[in-house]
């Protein structure tokens, strides 16, 4: 009785250490196909141009930002190195205002007190500051420089 499984040439071949020229990586003869390295500077500078454009991008908002954070801290900073003469109640609005002595915060809005508004500002539960409104004259960043 014959064996009748067919034999995979390329495992016969592999099996008996045998180089054939189909798996090497160069042409085996002269008369082999000539191997034609692609040109890969159209992909590399699509890609190049294209990574640049997204990191570029990602770079602007991570500076958006970080502005964002230090001005955030700038404010919580004034507020609370500010003048305050009561226990402000989470949520609720409060006004800042520059006084002769320095800064002071008030319940008082801007249209009832006759004093230098800065800005308008809400108590957050986790005791941050957030900013509602701001006078268009007062400069935070060079506040913060005359500071340094």
């Amino acid at each position: 009785m014959s064996d009748l499984t067919p034999v995979d040439p390329i495992d016969a071949a592999l099996e008996s250490g045998e180089k054939r020229a189909a798996f090497l990586p160069y042409p085996a003869s002269r008369l082999a196909a000539r191997i034609v390295p692609q040109d890969l500077t159209s992909f590399k500078s699509r890609g190049i141009s294209r990574v640049e454009r997204e990191l570029q991008q990602e770079l602007v908002e991570l500076r958006e930002r970080y502005l964002k954070v230090i001005d955030a801290f700038n404010w919580n900073k004034l507020i609370y190195e500010c003048h305050i003469g009561f226990e402000p109640v989470i949520g609720e609005m409060y006004h800042l205002y520059r006084m002769a002595t320095g800064h002071q915060l008030s319940m008082i809005g801007p249209a009832q007190w006759h004093q230098k508004w800065v800005g308008s500002f809400r108590l957050n539960a986790d005791g941050r500051w957030q900013m509602e409104d701001v006078a268009e004259d007062f400069d935070l960043r060079a506040w913060v420089g005359d500071k340094d």
